[in-house]
């Protein structure tokens, strides 16, 4: 960040009195410019224990495949946005929508919150961010072509849950994959509340 939103002078990163970490600061005006995660929503939309995925048509990583999931908007309930994702990615249209997963990336500031869901109609086809949309069943689904390792994590939790027939909600911390230590570092939390270091 270079200028500020509310003057247009510049601005300087240093802690401000009162806080513990820096902060963007007008060098003019005073004013304290938070950056936040990024919100990213999403759905596992199934029919007949099939997983609706779509090919992205847009980077990053496009031809490769995901659940309908994006950017939550300003005066949007995550619900909502995943709902809306569904219809702009898949024009497909989902209700009765389980929270299932929310996945930590503290390394590039996002939080992704995944839902399950049941998909309503048999009409879906690409939307402009989509190259393709299918069904697949758990065993089908492409993992060697999977776009997001949240997305990955996601649905290998689903299909076995689905086995198991029995869905636990999920909290997933994913670490920085080209940090030293490891190049996948994630914890786990279940319902129980309980947290596994893999």
């Amino acid at each position: 960040m270079n200028f500020c939103s509310q003057c247009g002078n510049s601005v300087t990163l240093h802690v401000p009195p009162g806080d513990d970490r820096p902060r963007f600061i007008c060098d003019v005006c005073a004013t304290i410019h938070y950056q936040n995660p990024k919100m990213v929503v999403g759905a596992i939309p199934v029919m007949d224990g099939k997983i609706l995925l779509c090919k992205r048509a847009i980077e990053p990583r496009r031809d490769t495949w995901t659940i309908p999931a994006g950017w939550l908007e300003n005066g949007e309930t995550v619900a909502a946005g995943a709902g809306r994702e569904a219809e702009e990615e898949a024009r497909a249209k989902i209700d009765d929508l389980q929270p299932y997963v929310l996945v930590d990336l503290p390394f590039i500031h996002q939080v992704y919150f995944i839902f399950r869901a049941r998909l309503l109609n048999r009409d879906f086809h690409a939307g402009i961010e989509s190259l393709e949309v299918k069904l697949f069943a758990p065993e089908e689904i492409p993992w060697d072509d999977l776009a997001f390792t949240a997305v990955y994590e996601a649905l290998r939790f689903f299909g076995n849950d689905l086995k198991k027939g029995n869905f636990s909600f999920r909290i997933l911390e994913l670490s920085d994959p080209s940090a030293p230590q490891s190049p996948v570092n994630w914890t786990r939390s279940e319902g129980t509340g309980s947290r596994l270091i893999w």
